[in-house]
């Protein structure tokens, strides 16, 4: 177990404040003191697969911790009450400043993703993304910079995290 895990990370109940904290399964802890129990369940997140006209795929550079400087795709999470679709419309726009004119749900695949010391665990989504247009696009909120890519242009070693790299893959009939 990850020294980021929760069930090492967290010691005070979020309810009542107090220790004793116990492990009560495989994703879940019970307060001892006021019995509150609290699950340990994945977060939402999507990514878009963009395509140019070559067939070489939009990759960013992540602007922010983890991963600062590493290779990703655009993305990112779902916001309380906002649908997947809605979250990839939100994020290509806050990410690229781009306008999606169609998007097709792909696949799925888990994640570990360690932010400030803790493991927050994620179910990313993965679209297939038809631009308004490719034109004009910036490096704007969380990223510094973006490229598309042919498959054998891209150093893996450089993407952020496995979800990704999946998707990667999964683009490219791999």
């Amino acid at each position: 177990m990850q020294p980021t895990h929760p069930f090492i990370v967290f010691k005070y109940c979020p309810r009542c404040g107090k220790s004793g904290l116990i492990n009560d399964g495989a994703r879940s802890f019970r307060c001892t003191g006021c019995g509150f129990n609290f699950y340990i369940n994945s977060a939402a997140a999507v990514a878009a697969l963009i395509a140019n006209e070559e067939g070489e795929l939009l990759l960013t550079v992540r602007g922010i911790e983890p991963g600062y400087g590493m290779l990703d795709l655009p993305g990112g999470f779902i916001d309380p009450g906002e649908t997947a679709e809605n979250a990839v419309r939100r994020e290509l726009h806050e990410e690229l400043g781009l306008n999606v004119k169609s998007l097709e749900y792909i696949c799925s695949a888990p994640n570990e993703y360690i932010y400030n010391g803790l493991s927050v665990f994620t179910l990313d989504m993965a679209f297939g993304v038809i631009p308004e247009n490719i034109d004009g696009l910036r490096p704007m909120d969380d990223i510094t910079g973006f490229k598309f890519y042919a498959e054998d242009k891209i150093d893996f070693g450089r993407i952020h995290s496995p979800s990704m790299s999946y998707f990667i893959k999964q683009f490219f009939g791999k």
